[in-house]
């Protein structure tokens, strides 16, 4: 692939350097959040987000909380799937990294070596989130929004162009989107059988206290075979 101008006339490469610039005149320890956050804070924040979501669907239960359960199980395989897809679109780019090609960057992540077209971290994230919103939209969005944060800062750590990311987040879509039908036609049987199941159906939907067993829990509840004794001694 040919190696992109330094100069003005490639749009990506000027918002490289523009979004990258913020970190120059940023403080070294807001850099060193940037990083953290790039690098892992985002992808933590993604499940906690993602098993905040299977909670909340959990306990509301209901008729939609099989096909709920399933779209939230597709967005990490689908996550997975896309980045698999990536290894031989790579391979066939072969796109350096932004800081081999272009002087004075200020590179928060060291130890990069491999190709840079598409960004992992862009495709996994909106994979995530994209699987999100087919399973709850706020939450979707919620996740969404942690996804082009990501893409911010893969560009603003200096470890990937501009279209890095974009492809990332067009990779990460596609595949939820274009495999959610069949993988929803897999997987919403299957979280419907481990709904009846009587230990494993608590992963799904959340199992009401019986009445008999709050009836119990009642001070002066009296069942009855109680009643009728006392009835029959008077």
């Amino acid at each position: 692939m040919a190696v992109l101008a330094e100069s003005g006339s490639n749009p990506d490469v000027d918002l490289l350097y523009d979004i990258n610039g913020l970190a120059k005149d940023a403080p070294h320890w807001f850099d060193r959040v940037m990083e953290f956050v790039g690098e892992y804070g985002l992808l933590l924040a993604m499940v906690l987000l993602i098993l905040w979501c299977w909670w909340s669907v959990r306990r509301r239960g209901g008729e939609d909380a099989a096909p709920s359960v399933a779209a939230l199980v597709w967005a990490p395989l689908a996550a997975g799937l896309a980045v698999l897809v990536n290894v031989p679109i790579r391979g066939f780019v072969e796109r350096p990294r932004p800081f081999v090609d272009h002087q004075g960057l200020d590179v928060l992540v060291s130890g990069k070596t491999d190709f840079s077209f598409v960004s992992d971290h862009a495709t996994i994230t909106m994979a995530l989130g994209v699987g999100l919103f087919v399973a709850h939209r706020r939450f979707g969005l919620a996740g969404i929004g942690l996804a082009l944060l990501e893409g911010f800062c893969r560009v603003y750590m200096g470890v990937h162009y501009p279209t890095d990311v974009v492809g990332g987040f067009a990779l990460g879509t596609a595949v939820v989107l274009l495999l959610s039908p069949p993988a929803t036609a897999l997987l919403t049987p299957l979280m419907r059988a481990v709904e009846r199941s009587p230990r494993a159906g608590r992963l799904v939907r959340r199992r009401p206290a019986s009445t008999a067993g709050r009836d119990a829990l009642l001070p002066g509840a009296r069942t009855a075979p109680e009643s009728e004794e006392r009835d029959l001694a008077a």
